[in-house]
């Protein structure tokens, strides 16, 4: 495993992380705490460090079989969840939170992963105006001077209308941005890149396999019932994977898995701190950790491309 520091946060993360949306059941599965314990126990063995929730995974659901995957060695986690949105059944969390939930929010995130802080609070895809009101602001840095969480970050949202988003962070005593980075959607390095890099933002790149477009499992035609992704319109997943089929074809050394080359090109970016892939069993796991090893190659390829 190889490590990099999270931006001003100054913590040392694992370049690759667990994301955890699918904890919540929203990915076609239900998962039980010692099928959670399981993945954890290999990503202690391989060297990841850093997970990243949110409140509205289920009802706190994988922030709960988190903490109880953790409980034991806490102190060796880097936690990163969210605020914003209320779950209140499958694909249902159109609920915002207001700035008088922050506190209670948060105290309940606390319960659930079992601990008394949270590494990093982040901002859960709300709005620039959200992100921007001060009453909010402030009872983020509130709970930040308590000690209740160490970090504020910001994920922002799929369809973010440009740099400002960013920039207003900074009011916001954002640390560390979270952004949807892959080979299929580079926006972040126009939009989102230039002024992390300038203010030492840290980076954690969300959905960086394209929801799994970017494994080299499905073809056109591929289509999915009971999660997440049958939201999505035929003609864009055809056009998805017929574009993930030239990339594997023309980019991916023969040899090299395309899921672990899809992690590291996202890594050989140099503002990019985490990939936060997600993972479904013990093997994802450990076949997404196999990626930190691929990051020197993936670069020398990416520079005799570009040059």
């Amino acid at each position: 495993m190889k490590y990099r520091t999270l931006g001003k946060t100054n913590l040392r993360v694992s370049v690759i992380g667990m994301g955890t949306w699918q904890f919540g059941g929203e990915w076609g599965k239900d998962f039980t705490q010692s099928e959670v314990d399981a993945m954890f126990d290999k990503a202690r063995e391989l060297g990841i460090n850093l997970v990243d929730t949110a409140e509205c995974y289920g009802d706190h659901l994988s922030e709960s079989l988190i903490g109880g995957a953790i409980q034991r060695d806490r102190e060796k986690w880097i936690i990163a969840t969210k605020f914003g949105h209320k779950f209140h059944g499958y694909q249902d969390r159109t609920e915002r939170r207001s700035p008088a939930d922050v506190a209670p929010t948060v105290e309940e995130s606390l319960r659930a992963l079992k601990t008394d802080y949270i590494d990093i609070l982040q901002y859960h895809s709300l709005r620039e105006e959200e992100v921007a009101n001060p009453e909010l602001q402030q009872a983020l840095i509130k709970l930040k001077h308590q000690g209740k969480i160490r970090n504020i970050g910001n994920s922002i949202p799929m369809k973010a209308g440009g740099s400002k988003h960013v920039e207003v962070s900074e009011r916001a005593q954002v640390e560390v941005i979270q952004v949807i980075y892959n080979r299929l959607d580079r926006t972040p390095e126009a939009r989102d890149f230039p002024y992390a890099t300038s203010h030492n933002l840290g980076v954690l790149a969300r959905v960086p396999l394209a929801s799994g477009f970017l494994t080299g499992k499905y073809k056109p035609g591929q289509r999915f019932s009971g999660e997440y992704r049958e939201t999505q319109k035929p003609k864009e997943i055809d056009a998805k994977l017929r574009e993930a089929e030239k990339i594997q074809r023309e980019e991916v050394p023969p040899g090299v898995p395309m899921a672990q080359w899809a992690l590291a090109w996202c890594l050989q970016h140099p503002a990019v701190t985490c990939v936060i892939p997600g993972c479904k069993s013990v093997e994802q796991v450990e076949s997404n950790a196999r990626a930190a090893g691929l990051i020197d190659l993936v670069r020398d390829d990416h520079r005799q491309s570009v040059a």
